[in-house]
């Protein structure tokens, strides 16, 4: 099928280049120019693992194309997925009105049957705006379909998440929107679910608060065991066997960021709030994530006392593992609150230094894990990398100035740790 993906964000670039796996013409559109730029010359505007050599493969088939004209993509393409962000306003409700701006485009150029498709994290009734959008500008008698077809990429694993997902969810008014859409997904033979438009809509929302629940109860579970001199790595193991509750997204820490966890669940606390429900659990759900940071904060104050008069080596700025993002990333507001007790700090992260040096101002940028231990008093783990957890402990006790280690992300064995002399802090562990 001929298809056009509006937005080459984290959302729109993924399933651009894994609808072009399953055999279809894609044509991805974004309005900066300089991405589009890039990704014609093979270079990816973000870091996600495996991206850019699916993009690349598709683009050699010609299965994959690249452009700013929005007008053309939508005259040439039978099913139009839109994947523009929609960042949260200030008072947690969605800002849609990129969605609003593609959608009056689309009416605008029609010149056949379409089906849009709501690729997006919008809350419900969105889809039914879209249909009113679309008919305001439209030609008379121009023919359309809405649906929702709600993403579950996680950064990091986006295309396996993509081409190997536990189902596909299609929100649907019509069989024949319904087919077509079952159509580009039967190759990934997985369950394909649907579901009117706003069920659809409420599915994506209502997961993700899911998965930032349970999150934020272990956490809570965390500072339990710090009161009780439990562990709560323990604890998780125990409670995850239970197949009922499974040990996904158990892992204690300093709680979740990244752009889908904060803002959708904002924006689904702002939603109920509007249709008259007050949504208190998932409101408690955000006040613990929030405080995690403090807990951090607390711990590193108890490990070397005085903060403002030391130099903070930190691991870790993106907000978690394999992605280079860092918007609502727990490093922002932890880094920023030593540094306004006067603390200098070091830091290194695998791939996201570029875009936290557009966010951090005096801030220490290193070659590698090791320069951001040289001369550190305290070294802070904020993000789960793997080469974290590979480092040579003992190279790194002779290179602080202090052998402390404040574990924001329990990757370490306590008692492993402790045994080479160092003082180390974790999350619900003693």
């Amino acid at each position: 099928m001929k298809l056009s993906v509006v937005g080459c964000g984290y959302v729109g670039l993924v399933s651009g280049a894994c609808l072009a796996s399953l055999g279809n013409e894609v044509v991805c559109v974004d309005i900066d120019k300089r991405k589009i730029a890039l990704l014609k010359k093979g270079k990816m505007p973000i870091y996600e693992p495996g991206l850019g050599d699916l993009v690349r493969e598709n683009v050699r088939r010609r299965r994959l194309f690249f452009t700013s004209d929005l007008k053309r993509a939508v005259r040439k393409s039978d099913v139009i997925f839109i994947a523009v962000g929609t960042p949260p306003r200030p008072n947690g409700g969605a800002d849609l009105s990129f969605v609003e701006n593609v959608a009056r485009t689309i009416a605008e150029e029609m010149n056949s049957f379409k089906i849009i498709v709501e690729k997006s994290t919008v809350p419900v009734e969105t889809g039914e705006w879209i249909q009113k959008t679309v008919e305001r500008y439209a030609k008379k008698g121009a023919k359309f379909e809405v649906a929702s077809n709600p993403e579950f990429l996680r950064e990091g694993t986006a295309v396996k998440d993509f081409m190997h997902p536990d189902r596909v969810i299609l929100g649907v008014e019509s069989k024949k929107a319904e087919e077509a859409l079952r159509q580009i997904y039967r190759p990934l033979k997985v369950p394909i679910v649907a579901t009117d438009i706003r069920s659809a809509e409420i599915i994506k929302h209502a997961s993700n608060s899911f998965l930032a629940m349970k999150i934020s109860f272990i956490n809570a579970i965390s500072n339990l065991c710090d009161a009780a001199k439990a562990d709560v790595g323990q604890v998780a193991l125990g409670v995850g066997l239970d197949r009922r509750i499974g040990p996904a997204f158990l892992n204690a820490g300093i709680g979740f960021g990244g752009f889908c966890f904060p803002k959708d669940l904002a924006a689904f606390i702002h939603l109920s709030e509007k249709l008259g429900y007050d949504f208190e659990l998932l409101r408690a759900v955000e006040k613990i994530n929030q405080n995690q940071k403090a807990v951090f904060l607390k711990k590193i104050d108890q490990a070397i006392w005085n903060v403002g008069s030391k130099t903070i080596g930190v691991l870790g700025l993106s907000f978690k593992p394999d992605t280079d993002d860092m918007r609502f990333a727990p490093s922002i507001e932890i880094i920023e609150a030593l540094q306004a007790q006067g603390a200098r700090v070091r830091a290194f992260d695998p791939h996201a230094m570029p875009k936290a040096g557009e966010i951090f101002k005096n801030v220490v940028f290193c070659k590698d894990s090791y320069s951001a231990c040289r001369g550190s008093d305290c070294l802070v783990i904020l993000t789960e990398w793997d080469e974290f957890k590979k480092l040579d402990l003992k190279k790194v006790k002779k290179l602080l100035n202090q052998p402390v280690i404040v574990d924001g992300r329990n990757i370490y064995r306590p008692e492993e740790v402790r045994a080479l002399g160092f003082r180390y802090f974790s999350m619900g562990r003693s």
